[in-house]
């Protein structure tokens, strides 16, 4: 008799365990699909700009500066690795397009071509994507977490390694991405 609720005990322990860790293993798969999400809508952001920053030049030859900040902070973006790192360059990059627009602002004949307009659309529509992958991300990432921290699912997290991950936040750092874009014409 004894045995049998010794056996029992053991399998329902061991169904957990295996009920727990086919958790986390999808709540990692998740994250990393809605991380797959962000990357896509990040590429396509990132081959819009130099079609944007092309048109601007067209009609802002001598705003080469804005341009210049653009095309860098575009290749710290992409070169970016963690979700730490593309937070900070996504947010370099944000200030640096908001400076382009601040520039394409003061020339009315580039603010009615149309090749500049649907560029303008088409990348506001990929920050609302961009927005949108950025939140389901998050989501999935804290369900993670919660499942990494929380007991009894850390028991079998730090059995089996499963580790946290960083949630994708465009916090920006420096008083000056804080302040209004600052536009000169020399």
């Amino acid at each position: 008799m004894s045995t049998s609720i010794i056996l029992g005990i053991l399998a329902v322990v061991v169904l957990w365990v295996v009920y727990a860790y086919n958790n986390l293993v999808t709540l990692v798969n998740r994250a990393k699909e809605a991380w797959s999400d962000i990357s896509v809508q990040l590429k396509r952001r990132y081959d819009l700009i130099p079609n944007l920053v092309e048109v601007v030049k067209g009609y802002a030859t001598h705003e080469r500066q804005a341009f210049e900040n653009v095309t860098k902070a575009r290749a710290t973006a992409i070169s970016a690795q963690s979700v730490e790192e593309h937070g900070r360059a996504e947010n370099m990059l944000t200030g640096a397009l908001k400076s382009l627009f601040a520039v394409a602002e003061a020339y009315p004949d580039l603010k009615a071509n149309q090749n500049f307009l649907e560029l303008q659309r088409e990348l506001s529509d990929t920050e609302n994507k961009i927005q949108a992958a950025r939140r389901f991300y998050n989501t999935n990432v804290r369900d993670l977490n919660i499942g990494v921290e929380s007991f009894p699912g850390n028991l079998i997290a730090s059995a089996f390694r499963f580790a946290k991950m960083e949630l994708f936040e465009l916090v920006e750092s420096d008083q000056a991405a804080r302040e209004p874009v600052k536009v000169s014409f020399r």
